[in-house]
């Protein structure tokens, strides 16, 4: 893959807002086709790790990396970051609502024919092809012709998902894509989330739902305060000591603090 063995690395990264430290020498990686579950409380730092990485923010200090290439945070964005295959998928803000699902696929991305003109016929083939092929989408009622409004929340993170992995992302984030669901429309967010790793991407999972991060992540890290302070493998790890291990920080925090 190119001599490098990650897509994304952050290396002493810092963030402050004002005198405010958000971020505290972040050293954070994300491998090739590896999904990483990123846990923390609110106020963890998550999110401004996430939105370093995405180009909405640059650090303070220290090293981003992405591919093997160091980033100049002058001449890093939100576009230089898709440019470069990181995609961010949100709870219930990645579609247009009212839009035919075809429609969402190409948002931005339009094929046009020799004369300007949205080329609608090929969009539609290639929206298809998503849904069959990458996404999986094979029980009848879903079609490129279906708007967005219609499809579960489960159905709609499919959507979303699948859109990122076509066109070329080599890291997709997901950010709390469970919230709000059915045990059933989870499992069909984890099902995609399989789909990542199964066509060689990988993945940042943002997530409260402890069981949900274990069954689909193969590493763990927890953040606290601006600070990386667990970093676990899978394998490593059970579900259940996962959950010990978090309380017993939290514990010794509390324990701290009075």
């Amino acid at each position: 893959m190119g001599g490098y063995n990650y897509t994304v690395k952050t290396v002493k990264l810092n963030k402050y807002f004002g005198h405010i430290n958000a971020l505290k020498d972040i050293d954070f990686e994300v491998g090739v086709n590896e999904v990483v579950g990123l846990i923390g409380d609110n106020g963890a730092g998550k999110s401004t790790l996430i939105k370093i990485i995405t180009g909405v923010h640059p650090p303070t200090s220290g090293e981003l990396f992405i591919k093997g290439v160091k980033i100049s945070p002058k001449r890093y964005s939100v576009k230089k970051a898709q440019q470069m295959g990181i995609a961010t998928v949100y709870q219930d803000k990645s579609l247009a609502e009212k839009q035919d699902l075809w429609r969402n696929f190409f948002i931005g991305r339009q094929i046009t024919n020799a004369l300007g003109f949205i080329n609608v016929k090929k969009e539609k083939a290639i929206a298809n092809e998503i849904l069959l092929t990458t996404i999986g989408f094979r029980g009848a009622g879903i079609t490129v012709d279906s708007k967005v409004s219609t499809l579960s929340g489960g159905e709609r993170q499919g959507i979303a998902i699948g859109r990122a992995m076509y066109f070329d992302s080599d890291l997709i984030i997901l950010d709390e894509p469970t919230v709000a669901l059915s045990l059933k429309e989870i499992r069909k967010v984890i099902n995609f989330v399989d789909k990542i790793k199964e066509k060689g991407k990988a993945s940042i999972y943002i997530s409260h739902n402890l069981a949900d991060v274990y069954s689909v992540c193969d590493r763990f890290v927890v953040m606290d305060r601006g600070k990386i302070v667990g970093n676990i493998q899978k394998g490593d790890i059970s579900l259940k000591d996962l959950n010990i291990f978090l309380l017993d920080y939290a514990h010794r925090l509390k324990d701290e603090e009075e």
